[in-house]
């Protein structure tokens, strides 16, 4: 087990987000030596050190599913004109793109989600819970946990990266930041859906473009 404290000092020792060192004292079971493996494992801790340096190079994707449907914009920036011309960065550019398309985020990042949206969404999930017969003492847990997979949905650095659901969004821009070696920040993005607001047929657009990226 771990505490609060350990989280922070997790925190100060690699400059990791606090739910990324939350995550890694709990995969390494409290360890804090294995957590900062694990933080380095995923690039967490190589992304975090690049965290104040400068981004404001970069470039804007474009992604348009079949048939004109769906279509992303999306900005992400890094911190040298060369990079942001380089093959691999491009392709990153392409795959985010294409991940907003499927996944439909609302969000870029935990922080952006606004917090009276957070808030009625736990008066919901403490509802649910309790709707649930679960005991009070461990709502707040059940909530914590369900509030994560809220995350998980609407914001597009904690998704499922479609093209490998083993690795989030955020672990995949980790490791391009590692084999890049710059800041990569994933700015902004716009979303648009033919016909959105009417009543109509929604298919799974993550199913579909999985089987297209893996053909």
């Amino acid at each position: 087990m771990f505490t609060a404290q350990d989280v922070v000092k997790l925190r100060a020792s690699t400059g990791a987000g606090m739910m990324d060192c939350k995550k890694a004292l709990e995969a390494s079971d409290g360890d804090f030596d294995k957590a900062v493996i694990w933080l380095r494992e995923k690039g967490i801790a190589a992304a975090a050190k690049k965290a104040d340096r400068i981004a404001a190079e970069g470039a804007v994707g474009s992604y348009i599913h079949m048939g004109g449907k769906i279509g992303v914009l999306v900005e992400i920036n890094c911190e040298t004109d060369f990079v942001a011309r380089s093959e691999q960065f491009l392709t990153l550019l392409k795959d985010i793109a294409m991940q907003i398309a499927a996944a439909s985020p609302k969000y870029v990042r935990i922080e952006d989600v606004p917090s009276e949206e957070v808030e009625k969404e736990k008066e919901i999930l403490i509802q649910q819970s309790l709707n649930e017969g679960k005991p009070a003492n461990v709502v707040e847990k059940m909530v914590e946990g369900r509030l994560h997979k809220f995350y998980q949905e609407v914001c597009l650095l904690e998704q499922e990266f479609v093209k490998d659901t083993s690795k989030t969004v955020k672990e995949v821009i980790n490791e391009a930041v590692l084999a890049i070696g710059e800041k990569i920040n994933v700015r902004r993005f716009v979303r648009y859906e033919m016909g959105e607001g009417l009543e109509k047929r929604h298919d799974n657009l993550a199913e579909e473009i999985a089987k297209m990226t893996n053909k």
